[in-house]
């Protein structure tokens, strides 16, 4: 089973892009998120479909 959602540094890592580029996608709503103890996670699902958009975008412009 997948798991439902990752840490901050995950997210960043799979996407892949840096910090400060990760609190941009969060801050505009890019991905979805939520509060475990107060640290970030984001969620599985949010974090492929944004991959897969940009993919689109790429495939499109080409």
């Amino acid at each position: 089973m997948e798991p439902f959602g990752m840490s901050f540094q995950d997210f960043i890592a799979f996407v892949p892009c840096g910090k400060t580029k990760g609190w941009e996608l969060i801050s505009r709503g890019e991905v979805e998120t939520y509060k475990v103890d107060g640290a970030t996670r984001v969620t599985t699902e949010s974090a492929k479909a944004y991959v897969t958009r940009q993919l689109d975008k790429q495939r499109e412009a080409a």
